[in-house]
């Protein structure tokens, strides 16, 4: 053990930081409990860690047109993000809840898939606050803030996709470990990398996309087998973590989207 309360793999760039080691430790001692229902608390983020936000932001921004589908385009700029400022989670979580009921619950790091589909049923998104290491600005080994703001925030702000994250979360309330991990998987494939088709072009909705500038560019390069979306089909494809996507699943909106997963969990 490190001694840290948070843990690092070798291979991560913060991994031999002190500074970055201790203020992932600092920000996490700021997450309230699970399901205390607490708001975010404060963050006062560093010069360089607005430095961090603001080469994302920009780099993303400029995608968006071209990648996004319309409504993440149409809802980004509601929320009010600045490039030079962390925004902060307390004003997003009320944001959120304003629009469609959501909020934003902090936490330390990664929590189990259970309590995280389970947060979802309650409308709940639990997120982090620390922001990923200032060497790679463009890489993250793990969920960050730019990940759940610049990914998840927006599109929880979209009643259709709002709806589909609850669907998925009701789905692990009646579901054995076996199906909770499909749930998991099907999680995966529509809300962090699902993609859909508007007007004859392909356009990304899953966060893990519209928060990584390599990661959504590869995935509408044509060089990634696009299938259509069946959760039955998906629910056991195995995917990988630390690489590109080589299969995405996509719908022609995100109404079909909560419908095949609303078929989906009346299954279980």
């Amino acid at each position: 053990m490190s001694g840290h309360i948070i843990e690092l793999d070798a291979d991560h760039p913060g991994f031999s930081d002190p500074d970055y080691r201790r203020r992932r430790d600092e920000i996490a001692t700021m997450a309230p409990p699970l399901n205390s229902g607490e708001p975010p608390r404060l963050v006062e983020y560093s010069r360089s860690e607005c430095e961090t936000w603001a080469t994302v932001f920009e780099k993303l921004t400029a995608l968006y047109p071209s990648h996004a589908c319309r409504e993440f385009v149409q809802v980004i700029d509601d929320i009010g993000y600045e490039a030079g400022k962390v925004p902060q989670l307390f004003d997003v979580s009320r944001f959120l809840t304003e629009r469609t009921g959501f909020s934003l619950q902090p936490v330390a790091g990664l929590v189990s898939a259970r309590e995280f589909l389970g947060a979802l049923s309650r409308r709940v998104f639990c997120a982090t606050q620390y922001i990923r290491h200032h060497s790679e600005p463009l890489y993250t080994p793990e969920p960050d803030i730019v990940h759940e703001l610049m990914g998840h925030a927006p599109m929880l702000a979209i009643p259709e996709f709002s709806d589909l994250s609850q669907k998925i979360g009701e789905g692990s309330l009646k579901a054995d470990d076996a199906q909770v991990e499909q749930l998991a998987t099907l999680y995966w494939f529509t809300i962090e990398y699902g993609v859909l088709w508007q007007d004859g072009e392909l356009k990304a909705y899953g966060a893990g996309l519209l928060s990584s500038f390599g990661e959504v560019e590869h995935a509408l390069s044509g060089a990634v087998e696009i299938r259509p979306f069946d959760p039955w089909a998906a629910k056991d494809t195995a995917y990988p973590i630390t690489t590109y996507q080589p299969l995405l699943w996509s719908v022609g909106s995100i109404q079909e989207a909560f419908d095949k997963m609303a078929e989906f969990v009346d299954s279980l």
